[in-house]
């Protein structure tokens, strides 16, 4: 009778035990998996929104320098510049525009950064035809490539920047989005780790009970045989 009963509370400690570790497992599982996801934030972080950012400023800085070679041609400076050269040196931003588009095209993007990126690229198919019908203007009759870039030309620069600006402001949007699940990922591997402290402390009680209950039995072998 004895057996049986040491029998059946070793096999409910047996069974604790047993739950236990299979807490400890899931909680490491669900551990690792939130440390992962943390570590793919700030790779998507980096790679699809620091580096694209930058990207997108240098498209501004590019737009920047075309429209100082229109107005350079166009003779509204004191910087004048042939437009046989202008449209060479237009030609060269483009390239530089074009491939930084294609670059950022490749990045993770979301359903509105993809609709911004096609207003932008539209914005700036247009620009380079105004910009290059106001420079074959210029071979003819100057002052009629002046009054293209007043009445439209200048306009099409303009809605190019404002397009960059709202995929730029987008792409903040889209970075602080992701810092906040990171802020949660890692609320998560603190509430993991305050659970595994929570099972090292359950353990030890289980194990402390278990050595009394263990000497308690002793000192009644004890005293029933010296009885």
């Amino acid at each position: 009778m004895k057996f049986a009963f040491s029998l059946k509370n070793k096999l409910k400690i047996a069974f604790l035990l047993f739950c236990i570790m299979c807490c400890s497992l899931l909680i490491r599982f669900l551990e690792d998996k939130s440390v992962k996801k943390i570590n793919e934030s700030f790779i998507s972080m980096y790679n699809d929104r620091l580096i694209p950012a930058t990207d997108l400023y240098f498209i501004a800085e590019n737009l920047y320098h075309k429209n100082s070679i229109v107005q350079n041609s166009l003779g509204f400076s004191e910087r004048s510049v042939h437009p046989s050269v202008g449209k060479l040196r237009l030609a060269k931003y483009n390239r530089k525009i074009d491939s930084v588009v294609s670059k950022y095209e490749l990045t993770l993007l979301v359903k509105q950064e993809k609709q911004h990126l096609d207003d932008l690229k539209s914005a700036l198919t247009h620009q380079n035809v105004q910009e290059n019908k106001i420079l074959n203007l210029l071979h003819h009759d100057i002052l009629e490539g002046r009054k293209l870039y007043e009445t439209s030309g200048g306009n099409t620069s303009s809605k190019s920047l404002n397009s960059l600006s709202v995929l730029i402001k987008m792409q903040s949007k889209v970075g602080d989005e992701l810092i906040k699940d990171s802020k949660i990922f890692v609320s998560g591997t603190k509430v993991y780790s305050t659970l595994q402290v929570m099972l090292a402390i359950a353990i030890g009680i289980l194990i402390v009970g278990i050595v009394s209950a263990s000497n308690a039995v002793k000192i009644q072998n004890e005293k029933f045989n010296l009885n």
